[in-house]
């Protein structure tokens, strides 16, 4: 059983879930946070633990990190664990993977231009003088 309310993911764009997802990447407590999570689930405590920041703080910033999407919690009797949600993660590697790809494809044109370039003779420049 998921705790929480989760946004109505119906009404929102792909933009708003980008927008919420890289502020709560924005926070380095939240990014390693999300590595701490990238090995497994962990409690409030477990999570607070690296950081000198209260258990609330770090409830807060587990707040943002699932209104974001990125992370959801269970409950596990008395043990209410902190999951990460990979395929969020997989959402946004798709999203920079794409513009990655169309960067990396003019990079390429770019070289290849260079390349013919270099192979050109290049003739005098009138203009030079040698003294």
């Amino acid at each position: 059983m998921v705790v929480g309310s989760e946004p109505d993911n119906a009404s929102e764009s792909e933009d708003d879930r980008l927008d919420r997802a890289f502020a709560a990447l924005a926070d380095p407590i939240r990014r390693r946070m999300i590595a701490r999570l990238s090995r497994g689930p962990a409690s409030v405590t477990e999570l607070a633990e690296p950081f000198r920041v209260s258990t609330q703080a770090v409830s807060k910033h587990i707040q943002v990190l699932e209104q974001a999407g990125l992370v959801t919690r269970t409950r596990d009797a008395q043990r209410r664990p902190v999951h990460l949600d990979a395929h969020a993660l997989e959402e946004l590697t798709a999203w920079i993977d794409t513009y990655r790809l169309i960067h990396e494809q003019q990079f390429r044109r770019l070289d290849g231009l260079l390349a013919a370039l270099s192979t050109i003779p290049q003739e005098p420049n009138p203009r030079r003088r040698s003294t």
